[in-house]
């Protein structure tokens, strides 16, 4: 895809500090856990009335299904599947194809950001869930079952790998999140290598008072649709 890997490099000193930050999240994982099973539980009960209508319109704009689910990388490197209710059209991928070979422009923000101003996958109702940040409702599963947390890196699919380069090693210390540093400091409004950077900072910083402090800055970006897209 042309991606380029995030090569800045940290001091021996820096990168050391970040590995005390499995430690840390094996001696307070326990807590972490508990919290996303109560959170995700409960939400996933009361928001019943508004994933099955969600699903419904999916469903009926065009006959595809409502859920889709994304190989994506997980907590040690494993792979997982990674919900959300389908935002882009069914052919999405022959679509996106379509326009970075033809369009030189999109072919350059897609390598630079993973992204599309005027990414024509898109619905009008996926565009609408998007930005009230509503298709991610459906990974409450992902993180009742374990395969994400509350708070996290946001999880990347695996052709994204690369472009963390030798930090991919602390992005995969963690369980990905539904949330995280990157969501509350600009989200699509930044480029790739910052992204990475928030993620080894937020590893590398992590504690439960900070993903505390993440879930409530959360709450305005989304009113707010700061950085969606």
């Amino acid at each position: 895809m042309g991606f380029q890997p995030y090569t800045d490099d940290l001091t021996d000193a820096s990168y050391a500090a970040t590995q005390h930050s499995p430690r840390r999240h094996k001696s307070l994982g326990f807590i972490k856990r508990a919290t996303d099973i109560l959170v995700s539980g409960t939400a996933i009960v009361f928001l019943l009335p508004v994933l099955i209508p969600i699903a419904i319109a999916i469903r009926l704009s065009d006959g595809g299904p409502a859920i889709f689910a994304q190989k994506r990388a997980g907590l040690n490197g494993q792979t997982i599947r990674v919900f959300k209710f389908r935002t882009m059209v069914v052919d999405a991928q022959a679509r996106l194809d379509k326009v970075l070979a033809s369009d030189p422009e999109a072919r350059r923000q897609w390598e630079a950001m993973a992204k599309l101003d005027n990414d024509p996958r898109i619905t009008k109702f996926g565009d609408f869930l998007r930005k009230s940040s509503l298709d991610e409702l459906p990974q409450l599963f992902n993180i009742f079952r374990g395969d994400m947390s509350l708070v996290g890196p946001r999880p990347i699919p695996l052709y994204e790998i690369e472009r963390y380069g030798q930090f991919f090693r602390d992005y995969c210390a963690v369980r990905p999140g539904l949330t995280g540093l990157w969501q509350v400091s600009g989200r699509s409004d930044t480029d790739y290598n910052r992204r990475v950077q928030l993620d080894v900072e937020y590893v590398d910083r992590w504690s439960y008072a900070k993903d505390i402090q993440i879930i409530f800055k959360t709450v305005p970006a989304v009113l707010n649709s700061d950085g969606a897209r």
